[in-house]
Parts: C-alpha cells; structure tokens; sequence
C-alpha cells in the first residue's frame, strides 16, 4: 500500500527491499493461492488489501517494536483499504527455533496493545517445521515463505471467510494432501519460468 507510512526501520536499499516483496508476491500467487492452500488469500491479494511491509529490523526487540507500530497501523486503518500485513523481516529470526520462541512475545504483545480478539499472528518461515515433522516433510512447505514473516490478521476478516468456507476446518488435511500429490520435485518446479505446453 504505496499511501502508507514506512515502518520504523525501513531497508537501507530499496531495490533489494523491491526484490524480497516480489519474492513474497511471487510465493503468495503461485503457491499459497496456485495450490489453494489458503481459500482467503485470493480475495485480498486481487483487492489490494494486502501490506508488504519489509523491516531491516536486526534484534527481537527492534522487531517487536516494529510489529507494534504495524498492528497499530492495521487498527487505524480501514479493512476495505487494508486487510492484513505480511511484516517481512529477512535479517532476524533466520533460525526457525529463535522464531518459534518469538512468536510468543508477539502474542503477549498483542495482549498488552489491548488487541487480543481484534488480530492474531500467523507464522511463516523459510524452514518452518510443523510440530512432530521431519524437515523435509512436504507438508512443512506450506508454511515456507521466501523470508521469516509475520501474518498479521483481523479476527473479523477470519471470522467472515470461516463463515463463507464451511469447510475451513479441513483446509490443514487438504494441503497436507496437495502437498503430498505435488511432491518436492513438484514444489521445485513452482519456481521454474518454463513456458507452458499448451501454447
């Protein structure tokens, strides 16, 4: 959203901050919305409402102030103009453990803006690894983004796509099923600029 306010530590280079939200779009469109992985995706990325907002934030705590000024922004600002954000931060949280462990600082952040059941957070990192996996289990992809990000959501735009997806509670065991069809060799051919056979 190009009207928006920078956040607080914005990329020294702007073309290499050009190039990580690129790699995110790219990921969103071909992966998370190509493979249907997420039924809500499509409505906000073809609206616009979705915030790529890319930090050069380099500690837990630069982050963490980072991600109130975004949550606070996000609750200023009108849902038909901007749903969610994906708060990108490519020089913290690189290890998945170190991330895991944030997540809870940022849900108790959450609580201390006075947001809790007005937003969550979900996760998405490069070697995300669901509880119990193996980290090279397929299933593990669907959570892999090009860079450690922060989803941040409205509850109410959760509650209404809930509502108009009666089976949003069987979206996990689907892309567990996508996932396993289309395979690692499946996954690595998503990124490769093949033209396509039919034209």
């Amino acid at each position: 959203m190009s009207t928006l306010p920078d956040v607080l530590m914005p990329p020294a280079d702007p073309e290499a901050a050009a190039g990580i939200v690129a790699a995110t779009q790219q990921w969103l469109e071909r992966a998370v919305i190509g493979l249907n992985l997420c039924p809500f995706a499509k409505a906000v990325h073809v609206k616009q409402q979705i915030r790529y907002a890319v930090t050069a934030a380099q500690t837990a705590d630069e982050l963490l102030a980072e991600l109130a000024e975004e949550l606070q922004l996000l609750a200023a600002t009108d849902a038909r103009l901007l749903d969610t954000t994906l708060l990108i931060h490519p020089q913290v949280m690189g290890d998945f453990i170190d991330f895991n462990f944030f997540l809870a600082e940022a849900d108790a952040l959450i609580r201390n803006l006075d947001f809790d059941g007005v937003f969550q957070i979900a996760s998405l990192h490069p070697r995300y690894e669901f509880s119990g996996s193996d980290p090279d289990d397929i299933e593990n992809f669907s959570n892999r983004s090009p860079y450690p990000t922060l989803h941040l959501l409205r509850e109410a735009s959760i509650d209404r796509a809930v509502a108009a997806f009666p089976d949003a509670a069987e979206i996990f065991d689907r892309n567990i099923d996508t996932l396993n069809r289309l395979g690692h060799e499946g996954w690595r051919r998503l990124w490769l600029d093949e033209p396509s056979s039919g034209d």
